[in-house]
């Protein structure tokens, strides 16, 4: 599938779908190829695969969008909230990577084919 397909499928620019592609080929996770006919193909064994790996792969992006604003800060009321956050925050991360760790590729799948095959009449594979 190109760059372009993938890009229109997730609603995104094709320059965003080939640098987070490009961070999944060095992992061998998927293959490319130029030209006319060419685009992404995966090259890996599906259930070998987590959720967790691909996630890796892509160099961890930041999952919360709330933290420290600084680590180093002179109000104590900063502190103490930075301090409590930290903590959930790090619990929650690990509850996150732990869960995706037990979701292969495989799984996502056959999860797929077997909404796809529920379906009736015309299907897209997303908006």
């Amino acid at each position: 599938m190109t760059s372009e397909a993938l890009a229109r499928a997730l609603n995104t620019n094709p320059v965003v779908v080939r640098r987070l592609m490009g961070g999944l080929r060095e992992h061998g996770y998927v293959h490319s190829e130029k030209g006319h006919g060419g685009g992404w193909t995966l090259s890996c064994q599906l259930d070998r695969v987590t959720l967790r790996d691909i996630y890796e792969a892509l160099d961890a992006p930041r999952l919360f969008a709330i933290g420290n604003r600084s680590e180093e800060t002179e109000c104590l009321v900063e502190e103490a909230v930075n301090h409590a956050m930290s903590s959930v925050l790090a619990d929650v991360k690990a509850q996150f990577l732990a869960c995706f760790g037990q979701i292969t590729l495989a799984a996502l799948h056959a999860d797929f084919h077997q909404r796809l095959a529920a379906r009736h009449g015309p299907t897209t594979l997303c908006k």
